[in-house]
Parts: structure tokens; sequence; C-alpha cells
């Protein structure tokens, strides 16, 4: 593993990023990596409930004043309001949104196999927290969005949600909101681009990463294809990099290349 500092050298110093989803797994990681960047000035890392998330608090008490925690839930636009008002008040700016919250099994709600398995509230919620909620993120943050050179909001979407490369079917829930946050992000990419014309949108697919999410479907997968958390986000961090203004409403891998819709 390389374990040199990502730097994030195409955009200005210092950056302020907002990391949502930063409980554990690939949020987590990426506030983690984020922190470690020298060019990094402040991270601001939400979830629902940041007293309760151990591995958060203990990167609070590492990182110090380069790193706030703030309570937001996705399902819940009024968490959302709240937060960007406060940035907002304290005249604070983002070079960086990046959405990592997302929901593919929880408790009984698990993935579909056949048509029979479907269950109308696993549909909604999972359109709720896996497209809905990047959408108001969208809605409350994109006026802090600094407009003084480049700025990236960047949703995990997943390659699932391409309809172009299903090729083996199921999962509907999970497929379609996904499928739905892609159209969001492009959707938003064409707003940008006349209230914020130096934000730059897009999807990313991290690959299948050592997380709770995709734990119970790691079994079969061929050697090589699942990565560490640290690797994921290295890469994503790598592709937000590279990304240009040609590149907004896109929807990239972790190796940066496009995902076809």
């Amino acid at each position: 593993m390389n374990n040199t500092n990502v730097t994030l050298s195409s955009v200005r110093p210092p950056l302020t990023a907002l990391v949502q989803g930063a409980s554990r797994g690939i949020g987590l990681e990426f506030a983690r990596l984020l922190l470690a960047d020298p060019v990094v000035g402040c991270v601001y890392a939400s979830c629902r409930a940041p007293d309760r998330a151990t591995e958060l608090q203990c990167l609070i008490q590492a990182g110090g004043e380069r790193i706030q925690a703030l309570t937001m839930d996705v399902t819940d636009e009024a968490s959302i309001a709240e937060v960007a008002q406060g940035l907002a008040e304290n005249d604070r700016t983002l070079d960086l949104i990046i959405n990592c919250a997302g929901v593919l099994h929880d408790g009984d709600m698990q993935p579909e196999r056949r048509l029979a398995d479907i269950d109308p509230a696993h549909m909604l919620r999972s359109y709720q927290v896996n497209a809905v909620g990047p959408l108001l993120v969208a809605k409350h943050f994109h006026p802090l969005l600094q407009d003084r050179g480049k700025s990236v909001f960047a949703s995990l979407s997943a390659r699932v949600g391409s309809i172009g490369d299903n090729r083996l079917g199921g999962w509907y829930a999970y497929r379609a909101a996904k499928a739905a946050q892609n159209m969001i992000t492009r959707n938003l990419s064409i707003e940008f681009r006349r209230r914020r014309p130096g934000a730059i949108c897009i999807a990313l697919h991290p690959g299948t990463v050592d997380t709770d999410l995709s734990q119970p479907f790691q079994r079969n997968l061929p050697q090589g294809q699942l990565f560490t958390r640290e690797h994921a986000v290295r890469q994503l961090l790598a592709v937000i990099d590279s990304v240009t203004s040609a590149d907004s409403g896109g929807f990239f891998a972790f190796d940066g290349q496009p995902i076809v819709w």
C-alpha cells in the first residue's frame, strides 16, 4: 500500500471540505485522509449521531481544530438546513462536498433477488437515503461552494446504478435509487453551470470496498476486487483532483474511467 499522503493540488489551499456520512466506512476514511493532506485547512464531518460514532470521535481528538463534527441526517431536511445555515452565518465556504451516506441493507431490508421480494417501504427508504439525500444536501449547501476557483460536489454512486451496464438484474431498490441519484447529479451539474460556474458535480463508483455495506456480499468476489477503505478513498481523491469543468455531470469509476448511464 502506498502511504504517501494524497494532495489535492487542483484546489486552491487552504481547502475546506464537508464529508456527509462520516461516521464509518468510506465517509470516515475520506475525513481521515483529508486531514492527512496539508492543503486541507478544515474538514466538516457530518452524520446522524456524531457523539456515538466512536472512530469519528477518535479522529476528532487527533485532528484538533482542523475537524468539526456536525449533526445531520439526510432523511431530515430540517437538520440539513440548520447545519448549512449555521455555516453560512459564520461566513464559511466550501471547496469540496462529498456525499457518502447510503443504504443497501438494514435489518430486514435486503437486496431483492426477484420480484416477489419487492417491499414498497424498502424501495422508498432506498430512494430517500440514496437519491433524495444527496439532492437535499445540494439544495442547502450549494450556496456555500466557493467561486474563486475549482470546487467539487461529489456523490458516491455505484456501478449497479448504470442502466447500460445492468446485465444481472435484481437489487431493484438499490439499482433504481442509484440510477435516480445519477440523474440528479446530471441535473445538478446543469444548474451549477448557471449558479456556481466553478463547481464540478460528479458521481463516483468506489468499487467494492471492505465496509459494512458490502460485507454480506464479499464471499464470492474474485481476488483483487475487494478494496480496503484507504485504497478506495485514495483512488477517489485522485479522481476528484483530476476532474475539470468539462467532466461536470459525469459518472466515473475509481480508476477515472467514465461509466455508461
